[in-house]
């Protein structure tokens, strides 16, 4: 493939946190290199995130502002660090001050910057307006294209991905598996712990295990409660890494997850996802990408969407939006698993009546004599 000389040739994207917007990324990098192989991809952020772009052929820049990296002169640092890898653009998919510091610092340097556009505006007319007939508006992946597009590429929206086999951290799978996340950073979009307790007894009473993602501290106590309480239910913190998680992920039949980062996990692994909405709404573009509609949860509140990010303290003071009944969670996960079994009977029946059609003797065909005869060509 021929690629015009006015594109760059080697692109820094930065993207420092948070972690679900970084596990977006990768989708829009993986539409940019099908499109544009030869084009070199670094990627500014923090080492923690680099599982996120497993089978993904770009290289990274490590972020440390707490470190040789803090400051005005540890962000020019930061930016030397990356001309001398031969940079010539700037995608600033994060659009934070520090990150707009260094693409401002390679722009002295003569680089070529882009910029992402967050909607906010549009974002914030959404803001306590429930309308179910609303259009969504653009997803935050579509929004890391257009940074790219801006820098001269041309490529179409990414395909979701698909499922491939990853290995299993916890051995062989008997029986169907099922992820819980109900934790989040912002407490708009934390599922109430009375009922994920509920959430996770049924859960567990009706599949064979039933694992709790979950960070430290108090989330990582409540998570070893449930499996102390549940024989089948598994507390995933301190058990394995993030590139293991992503690899149990891979394995799930199906993971609850809040509007939060095991979603987009699970986007990146193809994964079935019911996904659990309170102060935020899937319309505002962070769904996880190439995840259903049909597999939200939330509420229709005339308060809902309070919050763009869900760090808006509710005016109520309850967080009523997230008092979903366990009962609306179990059913949704119950679809997604019944959807799977009858997917994977037609696959099966067709795989079947292929190989009875693969059975069957070919059809003779007359022989053909002229100038056709064993020319391969179609009979006159």
């Amino acid at each position: 493939m021929v690629r015009k000389s006015r594109l760059p040739r080697h692109i820094l994207v930065i993207r420092n946190s948070a972690m679900g917007d970084v596990a977006m990324l990768p989708h829009a990098l993986r539409a940019l290199l099908r499109r544009y192989p030869d084009v070199h991809v670094t990627v500014l952020t923090r080492p923690l995130f680099k599982p996120f772009f497993f089978g993904l052929n770009v290289d990274f820049l490590d972020a440390d502002y707490k470190g040789r990296h803090e400051g005005l002169k540890g962000l020019w640092r930061l930016a030397a660090e990356a001309r001398a890898c031969g940079v010539d653009a700037v995608a600033d998919v994060h659009g934070v001050l520090r990150s707009r510091i260094i693409a401002l610092f390679l722009r002295l340097r003569g680089v070529r910057t882009a910029r992402i556009d967050k909607g906010r505006v549009e974002k914030w007319f959404r803001l306590g307006f429930s309308n179910p007939a609303a259009v969504p508006l653009k997803h935050t992946v579509i929004r890391y294209c257009d940074v790219l597009r801006r820098l001269g590429f041309e490529f179409p929206n990414p395909r979701p991905i698909k499922r491939c086999v990853r290995p299993n951290p916890f051995g062989e799978k008997n029986g169907i598996w099922i992820g819980f996340a109900p934790f989040s950073a912002q407490q708009g979009k934390n599922y109430p712990l009375k009922l994920a307790a509920k959430a996770i007894k049924m859960l567990s009473e009706r599949y064979n295990r039933v694992f709790i993602h979950s960070g430290g501290g108090d989330e990582a106590a409540f998570a070893e409660e449930m499996e102390r309480a549940h024989s089948n239910v598994t507390a995933l913190w301190g058990r394995v890494r993030l590139d293991g998680e992503l690899d149990l992920i891979a394995n799930l039949d199906c993971i609850v997850s809040m509007d939060s980062l095991a979603m987009h996990m699970a986007s990146l692994v193809a994964s079935p996802v019911v996904s659990v909405w309170g102060a935020t709404h899937p319309a505002l573009g962070f769904l996880g990408y190439g995840c259903s509609f049909d597999n939200v949860v939330q509420l229709d509140l005339p308060c809902r969407p309070c919050s763009v990010y869900g760090s808006r303290e509710c005016k109520f003071g309850d967080y009523r939006c997230m008092d979903i009944p366990p009962k609306m969670i179990i059913e949704s996960v119950a679809a997604v698993i019944e959807r799977q079994t009858v997917s994977e009977k037609c696959a099966c029946s067709e795989g079947q009546a292929e190989t009875r059609a693969d059975d069957r003797e070919p059809e003779r065909r007359p022989e053909v004599s002229g100038p056709c005869a064993g020319s391969g060509g179609e009979e006159p």
